[in-house]
Order: C-alpha cells, then sequence, then structure tokens
C-alpha cells in the first residue's frame, strides 16, 4: 500500500535541523565513525572525500551510500573534527545511512584542475560523470557496512553535480536529488539571463569564488569587503564592467573567461548540461523553489532533459514557494510580507526522505506524481503528472492604450514610450540595506517601479473569479528603440484588492506583487550567438520566455504587466549605443535613448500565460478572443 504525505507527516514529525553547534558535532560523534580518503580517479587524480559510518556496521547492520560532491569545501578535515549536521534533518541520521562528502576536482583538498561547469565528454574522457563512477566504485569495494546502493544529492553547485554524475551512472546508483541545479550558466542560471549579465550575483560570487587555488587546501578564500551596504549606488559607481577587474585584487580567471565570451559561442554551449542528460538509469527527483532568484531555470530544464532523454527513468519535479535552497534554511511558510499559510519546507522534507528509503533501502513506494509543485496565490500543493501540466490552456493578454491590458487583440493603433537613462537605471528592489542579491524581491511589492517614468504598466480588469496560471509564460513585443541596442525587462504582477489596512490581507492593500519577471538582452533576439543592433525607430519583434509559474491570481484581484528596460544592479546596464562586446564598453558608449512598445494590429504585443480551467469551466479559446473572466473599473 502506498502511502500518502499525509501518512508521512503523521509519520515522521520532523523539523529543519537545529542550528550547528559543538554540541551536535558530540552528537554525531558518537554515532558516526568518520573516514578521510583520496580517492583515485582513472587518470590518477586524487579526490578528497570524507566519509561517516554508523557504528551499527560493526554488529552486522548495512546502510545505503548518500554521496555530495561539492566545490564548496567537506569541512571540517581532520579525523578528529566532525560535522555538525551530516543531512540537513535528524531523521536521515536516526534512519541510518553512510554519509560520503566529496571536494570536486580541483577544489579544497582534491588534486587536479578546477574547470567551472565542466564540460561533459560523454563518455570519452575524464569529466563529472567519470570521476563520480570511479568515486562510487571505490566506495563500495572500500568503505564497510555498505548494502551496495548509493544516492547522490546536493543544493546549487552541488545540485549540478548530482544530475551530472547521473550520466552513464554508475550501476549501484538508484537514486538522485538534483535541488536547484545549475543546467545553463548564459540561458537562464546564475551568472546570465537570456544573455543579459548577473552583475550583483555574478561579482559577490566570483570575488571570492574565483581566487585561484593551484593546490589542495582546505584554507578559506577570503571574501570581497565591500564599502557600503547600498548595492545600487556600489555598483552604479562601479561604472562600466571593464572596471570590475581592478576590484578583484587578484587574477580572476573565470571573470575573464567571461569577458571575453559575451555572446552564446562555444565556451558556453560545452557548458550546457542539458542535452548530455543521457544514460540517467537513477530515480530522480528534481527540487526548486519558485522564488529562487539563482537557480529556477535549471530545475525546470533538467527535469524536462531527463525525462525526455531516459523515458524509463522514473523522473519527480517538486516545486515550492521557496528562494534559494529555502526547503532546508526556512521554514517556507513566510517570503518577505507574503505568507504561504503553512509550514512548506516540513511537508517536502518528509518527501525527500521517503524517495531515499524507498530506492536505497526498499521502504514502500512513496507514490509521489510526476510534478508535486506549490500553487502561490491559492497556497496549496498540487499534483499534476508532469510537468507543465497537460490540462493547462494558452491564454494571451494583450498590451493596450491607457495602460490596459486585454484578452482580445487590438484593432487599432497604439503605442507607449518612454526614455531609458543608463544613469538613472531602474533598481530591481527597494531593499537598499545589503550588499547581497535580495532573497525577497521575487516577491516584493512593485509600486517602487510602477512610480518611475521608465517603466510602462499595463493593468487588466477586476477578477470576477479565480485565474490559475501553470507553466511557462511567452513573451512577444514588438519595440523600437531610437539607440542601436536595448535590455526589455517584463514582469508578471498580481494586484492585490482594496484600500490600504482594510483588506484581508491588512497592510498589503493594492500591492503589486511580483510573480515572475526576467529581462532579455535584445541584441540576442534573433540568435543566441550571433547578436545584431537595432535599427532605430525601426519597429522590431522582441520574444523569450519568463521561467514557469504556478500562481492563481485570486478573485478581486488584477493581473498587471511591467515593461522597463533596466533591473539595477540584479542585471547590468545596457550601454543602447552599439558596442560588439558590453564588457568592453567606455562611458561614453552609454547614452540615454528612447524606447517605444506598439500595440497595433500590424504590431501586437502579448503575453502568453497557460491557464488551467477550475473544475465545470469550459476551455477559453485564444482564436475566438474570449477575455478574462473580470468587470473593468477603467
Amino acid at each position: 500500500m502506498k502511502r500518502s504525505l499525509v501518512f508521512l507527516a503523521l509519520l515522521w514529525p520532523v523539523g529543519l535541523a537545529a542550528q550547528p553547534s559543538k554540541e551536535r558535532a558530540e552528537v554525531v560523534r558518537a554515532g558516526y565513525g568518520k573516514y578521510e580518503f583520496r580517492i583515485p580517479a582513472r587518470d590518477g587524480k586524487r579526490l578528497f572525500t570524507s566519509v561517516y559510518v554508523p557504528n551499527q556496521v560493526h554488529f552486522g547492520q548495512k546502510f545505503p551510500i548518500l554521496l555530495m560532491r561539492t566545490p564548496y569545501s567537506v569541512s571540517p578535515y581532520g579525523l578528529d573534527q566532525y560535522k555538525e549536521t551530516l543531512a540537513p534533518i535528524a531523521a536521515y541520521e536516526k534512519e541510518g545511512y553512510i554519509f560520503a562528502f566529496q571536494d570536486v576536482r580541483g577544489r579544497w583538498m582534491s588534486e587536479g584542475d578546477f574547470v567551472n561547469m565542466r564540460p561533459c565528454t560523454d563518455g570519452a574522457g575524464v569529466d563529472e560523470s567519470s570521476d563520480t563512477y570511479d568515486s562510487i566504485d571505490w566506495l563500495l569495494k572500500n568503505v564497510p557496512g555498505n548494502n551496495g546502493k548509493v544516492g547522490m544529492w546536493g543544493i546549487s553547485y552541488p545540485g549540478f553535480y548530482a544530475a551530472y554524475g547521473g550520466i552513464n551512472g554508475h550501476p549501484a546508483l538508484k537514486a538522485i536529488s538534483p535541488q536547484a541545479p545549475i543546467s545553463d550558466w548564459w540561458r537562464g542560471d546564475d551568472m546570465h539571463r537570456n544573455g543579459a549579465f548577473n552583475l550583483q550575483m555574478s561579482f559577490g560570487f566570483f570575488s571570492s569564488f574565483g581566487r585561484p587555488r593551484p593546490e589542495p587546501t582546505d584554507a578559506p578564500s577570503k571574501g570581497y569587503e565591500y564599502p557600503t551596504n547600498d548595492a545600487y549606488q556600489f555598483y552604479l559607481e562601479l561604472g562600466p564592467l571593464a572596471n570590475a577587474l581592478k576590484k578583484f585584487g587578484f587574477a580572476n580567471a573565470f571573470w575573464e573567461e567571461i569577458t571575453r565570451h559575451p555572446n552564446y559561442d562555444d565556451f558556453w554551449q560545452a557548458r550546457n548540461l542539458l542535452p548530455h542528460l543521457k544514460g540517467v538509469k537513477a530515480a530522480t527527483m528534481v527540487v526548486g523553489g519558485w522564488y529562487d532568484t539563482e537557480d529556477l531555470y535549471g530545475p525546470l530544464h533538467i527535469y524536462q532533459a531527463i525525462r525526455t532523454l531516459n523515458p524509463a527513468t522514473p523522473v519527480h519535479l517538486v516545486m515550492g514557494p521557496w528562494h534559494h535552497g529555502g526547503w532546508w534554511r526556512t521554514e517556507g511558510k513566510m517570503l518577505g510580507d507574503v505568507d504561504f499559510g503553512t509550514s512548506t519546507s516540513i511537508a517536502y522534507q518528509q518527501a525527500e526522505l521517503a524517495f531515499f528509503q524507498q530506492h536505497l533501502k526498499g521502504a514502500e513506494p512513496l507514490g509521489l506524481a510526476g510534478a508535486w509543485v506549490f500553487e502561490t496565490g491559492a497556497n496549496r500543493w498540487r499534483s499534476f503528472s508532469g510537468w507543465p501540466p497537460a490540462q493547462a490552456k494558452a491564454h494571451t493578454l494583450w498590451l493596450a492604450p491607457r495602460g490596459s491590458l486585454n484578452s482580445k487583440a487590438p484593432t487599432q493603433d497604439g503605442q507607449a514610450e518612454f526614455v531609458s537613462d543608463p544613469s538613472r537605471p531602474v533598481p530591481y528592489t527597494s531593499d537598499n540595506q545589503s550588499v547581497k542579491q535580495s532573497k525577497n524581491y521575487m516577491a516584493e511589492d512593485q509600486r517602487f517601479a510602477a512610480r518611475r517614468p521608465d517603466v510602462l504598466v499595463f493593468q487588466g480588469p477586476v477578477l470576477e473569479e479565480e485565474f490559475t496560471v501553470a507553466g511557462p509564460v511567452e513573451v512577444d513585443l514588438w519595440v523600437s528603440t531610437s539607440a542601436a541596442d536595448a535590455d526589455w525587462v517584463v514582469k508578471l504582477i498580481d494586484v492585490n484588492p482594496g484600500k490600504l489596512g482594510v483588506t484581508p490581507e491588512g497592510f498589503r492593500g493594492h500591492q503589486q506583487t511580483l510573480v515572475r519577471g526576467e529581462p532579455m538582452r535584445g541584441r540576442f533576439r534573433d540568435s543566441w550567438e550571433r547578436p545584431r543592433p537595432f535599427s532605430p525607430h525601426q519597429p522590431t519583434r522582441v520574444r523569450f520566455g519568463l521561467n514557469d509559474v504556478c500562481h492563481t491570481f485570486m478573485r478581486e484581484h488584477r493581473i498587471m504587466i511591467h515593461v522597463q528596460s533596466s533591473w539595477f544592479p540584479y542585471i547590468d546596464r545596457n550601454p543602447q549605443s552599439w558596442v560588439s562586446n558590453i564588457f568592453e564598453a567606455e562611458p561614453g558608449d552609454f547614452v540615454k535613448a528612447v524606447h517605444r512598445v506598439y500595440f497595433e494590429p500590424d504590431h501586437p504585443s502579448q503575453i502568453r500565460l497557460h491557464r488551467i480551467q477550475a473544475s465545470g469551466e469550459s476551455s477559453s479559446s485564444d482564436s475566438r478572443g474570449s477575455s478574462v473572466v473580470g468587470r473593468s473599473t477603467n
């Protein structure tokens, strides 16, 4: 009999891990023996691996191995130094696992050369797949008390290695859980979004992670000392991107690689993991957060790639209302001032443990659907056979005159324009308290941006019934610029009803809550590999996708769209004059420009959502010009 998640909640009343402490390390020491190995890879390089073995192996018990491979250190080092936690919740330790942690090739105490997003050789040489295979094979033969089964998991970069390790995986690798995994650092994860450079995150990350480590070492890297907490001001004063190298204080090799490859050339294409995810036989649970500003693209696309390229492999997608790693680092109840009504992380943690219990220890099947996702707005979990849901139907919203948003195509000419000034870019958040990338901006009130003259606002009618969207958000704009280049940022927004302080939401009355937003570097509108300038004042089509959503716009709410051309310092400033490589732009290249968005029969600008009809509702058809269910108050 399959166990439901409700049953699991009763069976395992586990919560988030306690804060690490010396006392907690002593608990681990009491239950485990620690071993440190230098595992030889097929080319002779040795990979440093810490292994924690339950004391019960001395009494004949056998346990599966749970492996994490990381570039962020397996510390603490030394046989007498124990980790404070071996897994995010103590239930893993109670259930019985052998925990293995490995410094990936070229990082910390492992030998070899480290390569960011190491290209996959598809079995023709050494890569992260072969290193994983060799490590698993060695662990099975040399670690006592293992039951011959291995699982892998990891968040962010370790999630990338968990997915990578599944490629033509070792026969003993039975389950993997790539969580917030990186898939493509140019198309959508971390460092770029549709070709637009993520300045704030990239600078913050590589100012520490980019320090050279020519020999194995357990010494941590020094972080960058910012002179201010105001990220907007810091990066504005930084000036052109070429000035960044002067700030680091060391030879930052990968940053220099980034600057040499502004387009989606062979360098970046080789680092795209998606086409290589073949031969994945391990059961897979891909995990992501709807509010992950770093790696939301990765889990959605890695899930699709593994599912498509390995049709016989069981693949699950779990998406919750979390920021990066929030399913383990927070209760998952709040993000900023958005309340999801329950501690969503608890339910997920139980499901993850049950997944590994099933595939590594033969426990009863969890019965998890192909896609188990949290529906924001309505604040409930939903199960679908796959993602995107097959029942979701396309529903087009058209930008229209006087800032309106219609469900019918335009019948007369209309356009709106604004001046984009690189010296005064639109901020992506109203928070000026930290130089670190904001976690809350993905559900932040957007009124601070809507009040600027360089942000176009389009609002639909008041909804008379719930409007649920699930799947990709597709943008199709007709635009022009007085200059030669432009970025286009589109934001999907949920407008709360009522007056401030007197609505059921209280202080969130009339808030413009961000649901999804993404930038597009306009020069890549026709080709990621071969950018080209805009012809001044010429209407030009720009199409791109926002990352998927699962969100219900509740009754009495409105759907809103923002269109703008900067999102700083999350995204670097586009000079707007034509330079072949923006990383080499000089101060004089940054110019004001008049940008225009068209909404007319020959140049219709539109946003395509994918709607799930409520039970009993008839499906709408865009071809018949169906309308958003609502009443206009314009």
